[in-house]
């Protein structure tokens, strides 16, 4: 399927490839930066009707150029408009000079700008494509529109966020609302940058969708259905509980066993045909009391593990939550590694001595394991990876899922999916509240769901982590972890949910 471009995220360098390449194709590039311009000034006027002045802060480069057009279009209209510099505007080349020119009115050094109340800033200092810490007097700005609690209209990225990692370089405006053109960038997505950019719009300036697809190489989006929904089976007249998938959930000992049984009723309402989980000897009776339509099969060791695997029926196993960490873990997972797994919690945990035990086992053929490590096990897993301080959060769950050969579901606020051939997805659609005890069992659990009706490790992976942000949302705030489950749906009953961010709007030609 082909992407909407609003549905792309590319990288500043990305970005810069295609600008490049729309004027190497003898696109006017200053027709391209009036464009970007006019927009500004159009979602200003459409937001902040009541503004008193513009504060139009202008950088050295074209993004500065969006603001000078920006500036030019809200005087044309009648609105108070003042404009502050930052660097030598004689030096400005190319488009960005020549939107200098055009907005003809004065502008005063940066260092100068006081805010005063009733005014809407337009921040055009720097965009997505900064690398480095702001300086100084960027810095002194930012401090004073924050302390002034002005609303901030961003161009492109809000000044001060690093538009490849979302990480925020020394100091960033707050913005209400960001504007940018044609594509999101992953900073808008990851977080911090995400709660600074507040809501983005992405305008089409006229760029065509094969200059824009044709320097894509980051392979980067937003986690959507219309990702992974093509590659499930979809529900047929004529089926029946195998066909649908067998998911198999490991239990913990005696007093240890609620975990597993969140993770196994979430692949059921996930969709799942059955669901067994097994359990030791010494915690049958204590699962047995609180399952009906889930089954129970008694494993307490490797021995037993291997005669069940006899059945070739069983594919897809979770193993992790509420099981312990150690030597048992580590002999389970070396028994299922020509299986389907989900490897959570202290399944993770137990290979944190020696990683690579781990990807051995799982080093040859498609992706079969799904890992959904947070922060912490991020860090026991991959110490070199996470240390890494030139990597974002992206780079980090790619270069894990190739180690590892595996899809990585690197959780948090702005969880990641990463695959071993490159792709990535970031997740927008989880609640804060979904951070509670027992959240990432649920997790699991609908993971192994989807990858037991058929799909591919890396699609299970984004359409469990779709599925469990919607759980979530239809949950509601003061959840718990059974709440979740409470609200778990198959992956062919989602709709996909609008986000403020995917509004694509096309400017006045």
């Amino acid at each position: 399927m082909t992407e909407r471009l609003s549905d792309l995220l590319l990288s500043p360098a990305e970005m810069a490839a295609v600008d490049a390449a729309a004027a190497e194709s003898g696109m006017d590039s200053f027709g391209l930066m009036a464009r970007a311009g006019a927009a500004v000034a159009a979602s200003f006027l459409r937001f902040y009707p009541g503004a008193v002045r513009a504060v139009v802060l202008c950088g050295p480069g074209n993004n500065g150029g969006d603001g000078y057009i920006a500036a030019r279009c809200l005087e044309e209209t009648g609105i108070n408009v003042a404009v502050f510099h930052l660097g030598d505007p004689e030096a400005l080349k190319g488009d960005a000079a020549r939107a200098r020119l055009e907005w003809a009115g004065s502008s005063t050094p940066l260092a100068e700008c006081e805010p005063r109340q009733g005014d809407v800033i337009i921040d055009a200092i720097f965009g997505a494509g900064l690398s480095r810490d702001v300086g100084e007097v960027v810095a002194d700005v930012i401090g004073k529109v924050a302390g002034a609690s002005l609303p901030v209209l961003a161009i492109d990225l809000p000044s001060g966020i690093d538009g490849r990692t979302g990480s925020v370089l020394g100091a960033a405006f707050r913005a209400d609302r960001t504007v940018t053109f044609m594509t999101r960038k992953p900073g808008h997505l990851l977080l911090p940058g995400r709660e600074y950019s507040g809501n983005v719009e992405v305008f089409d300036i006229g760029i065509p969708a094969r200059i824009i697809r044709s320097k894509v190489v980051n392979r980067l989006a937003e986690n959507r259905p219309e990702r992974w929904i093509g590659s499930l089976l979809p529900p047929e007249q004529e089926t029946h509980k195998y066909k649908r998938g067998h998911l198999a959930v490991f239990s913990g000992e005696a007093g240890k066993t609620g975990a597993a049984r969140m993770s196994a009723m979430a692949g059921l309402k996930a969709g799942a045909g059955l669901v067994t989980i097994a359990s030791p000897t010494e915690a049958l009776a204590e699962n047995a009391g609180h399952l009906t339509a889930i089954m129970l099969h008694e494993v307490d060791d490797e021995a037993a593990l291997e005669l069940w695997l006899e059945d070739k029926r069983l594919q897809t196993f979770v193993l992790g939550p509420g099981f312990g960490a150690g030597e048992k873990a580590r002999r389970f997972v070396a028994a299922l590694r020509d299986r389907h797994l989900v490897l959570d919690a202290d399944g993770i945990s137990s290979f944190r001595e020696n990683p690579e035990e781990l990807f051995a086992l799982f080093a040859d053929g498609p992706p079969r394991l799904v890992l959904t490590p947070h922060e912490g096990e991020f860090g026991r897993l991959f110490p070199d990876i996470a240390g890494d301080e030139t990597k974002g959060k992206v780079d980090k769950a790619r270069a894990a899922a190739k180690r590892a050969n595996a899809a990585i579901i690197y959780k948090g606020a702005d969880t990641v999916i990463a695959s071993p051939d490159g792709r990535a997805l970031i997740n927008t659609n989880a609640p804060v509240w979904l951070a509670t005890a027992g959240s990432g069992d649920v997790l699991a659990g609908i993971v192994g769901a989807v990858m037991a009706q058929g799909a591919p490790a890396f699609e299970a992976a984004a359409a469990g982590v779709y599925l469990h942000g919607e759980a979530g949302m239809r949950a509601g705030k003061g959840l718990t972890a059974e709440d979740v489950v409470s609200q778990v749906l198959p992956p062919d009953e989602v709709r996909p949910r609008p986000f403020p961010a995917r509004q694509l709007r096309r400017t006045a030609r």
